[in-house]
């Protein structure tokens, strides 16, 4: 197994001096403030991410947009592809500290908005207005990680961040459900951007100090790459169209579907790095591997609640519980690799990872048969989001590594594009091949609890196991060969 030749040069332009011993953890008194800080953004953005879905079905009923449900969700995703390209070349021009501000000012503007909203429209454009920002933070915060923490330290802090979903993943659900049944689905919306401020106020100085300008001050006047705005407009566009296509099965869909193939395949083969799609060694893999694993694991976990109360007859708070053990463990996977003594074994735990998440997406629709106890589920889950754990937070880490301070901004866009391409394109995909074998009729079920389409749930957990097995093989990729 090769090995990645230490950037000692690069962290040391990128990493204050400080005193021997000072800088012994991200919670010192050096990273302390920053660590909190960033922690902080990610803990509220996972709140809203988790909380958000308790309180959109009785926002679209009460909005009268039932029929527009989905673009809800559309809209956040379309928007964030292009912030995250063009927070990728603004972190690398002028500093993370911009977009990131502009990120987090327009993800409370975009909940304030779809919080006060009056029609289904206007929810619908708060979402496509915090899925910008969203996407603008995201790659930002990675920037502020590669620059501002030495190597030794981002597999901790990556862990951090993953940690900070664990809370949310649990209590988001039932917090959002309290407060949309005695305050309305509106506060849910409209309370956050409030807790946004001490986080912020928290963690600017700090980036501002260690993190706030371009790596080369010659950097911070050169222009915007236009062909990447360009590729990032096309690429929120076709996997718009495409999500339009895949709600409607009809020929009709074939138009919009095959214009959004036409924009989205030159503009991922334009955004992405030169030999991702054939698994190229280094960095190409880094980012396809994040896209397997993402795409494969989302595009599963997105039919289990579903098929427990379908065929189960579980009710939807227990069928949610089942996959509650899951930010446990995905905390878990993540603080394992983040132990400087696992360090040399970084590839192999990424491949046991892979294949954990393809064993738990495969076990999943055993309990489609009646003699297996449905907790089946769960147990399954806890494994495959502890191989999720030891997978994307080692990606993170990778792309760090392998990527040059001044590349890190738009290496890091690569990385969440290929995640959020992946899961829109993998869940069309499983959601195609649902409704052909009868899954369009679920509904009923969910209403009846009688569940009579066993076969289209096996046709979206089975699939989407093969591709996490590939994910298995790309692991060996991830190095570049010794010199």
């Amino acid at each position: 197994m090769t090995t990645l030749e230490p950037r000692d040069a690069e962290v040391a332009e990128t990493a204050p001096d400080l005193p021997a011993g000072i800088e012994d953890g991200v919670l010192s008194r050096a990273y302390r403030a920053l660590s909190v800080g960033i922690v902080s953004v990610v803990l509220l953005i996972a709140f809203e991410a988790t909380a958000v879905g308790t309180a959109m079905p009785v926002a679209a009923r009460e909005l009268d947009g039932v029929s527009l449900y989905a673009f809800a969700f559309s809209g956040y995703f379309t928007t964030s592809l292009f912030g995250m390209v063009l927070s990728g070349q603004w972190s690398d021009r002028r500093g993370p500290l911009g977009p990131l501000t502009t990120g987090i000012a327009s993800f409370a503007a975009g909940l304030m908005l779809s919080g006060t909203a009056g029609a289904m429209w206007l929810f619908i454009l708060g979402r496509a207005v915090q899925g910008f920002g969203g996407g603008l933070v995201i790659v930002a915060l990675y920037v502020v990680v590669g620059r501002a923490y030495p190597e030794r330290l981002r597999p901790a802090i990556m862990a951090a961040f993953a940690a900070g979903w664990v809370v949310p993943s649990i209590v988001g659900p039932l917090a959002a459900g309290a407060v949309t049944e005695h305050l309305g689905w509106r506060w849910v919306f409209v309370g956050i951007p409030v807790l946004v401020v001490f986080p912020l106020a928290l963690a600017l100085p700090q980036i501002r100090r260690r993190a706030g300008g371009p790596v080369d001050g010659s950097a911070r006047t050169a222009s915007f790459d236009r062909r990447r705005i360009r590729l990032a407009l096309g690429i929120s566009l076709g996997a718009g169209l495409l999500q339009y296509a895949a709600q409607d099965l009809r020929w009709l869909s074939l138009v919009p579907g095959l214009a959004g193939a036409a924009l989205l395949v030159p503009a991922v083969l334009g955004l992405l790095p030169r030999g991702t799609y054939r698994a190229a060694r280094g960095l190409p893999s880094v980012v396809l591997l994040r896209g397997v694993a993402a795409g494969s694991f989302v595009a599963a976990e997105s039919f289990v609640p579903l098929m427990l109360v379908t065929q189960r007859g579980l009710s939807p708070t227990l069928a949610g519980f089942s996959l509650a053990a899951g930010g446990l463990t995905w905390a878990l996977g993540s603080w394992v690799q983040s132990r400087a003594r696992l360090e040399p074994y970084r590839e192999r735990l990424m491949t046991a990872g892979m294949v954990l998440v393809a064993a738990s997406i495969a076990a999943a629709p055993s309990v489609l048969i009646d003699s297996m106890p449905a907790w089946t589920v769960a147990v399954a889950w806890a494994f495959g989001c502890f191989g999720m754990g030891l997978v994307i937070s080692s990606t993170s880490v990778l792309l760090l590594q392998l990527s040059a301070p001044e590349e890190a901004g738009t290496n890091s866009a690569s990385l969440q594009i290929s995640d959020a391409l992946a899961n829109v394109v993998l869940l069309a995909a499983g959601g195609a091949a649902f409704a052909a074998l009868g899954g369009g009729a679920v509904s009923h079920a969910a209403t009846s609890g009688a569940g009579s389409h066993p076969a289209a749930f096996a046709a979206v957990f089975l699939p989407m196991a093969g591709v996490a097995l590939v994910g298995a093989w790309v692991t060996r990729r991830l190095r570049t060969e010794s010199r």
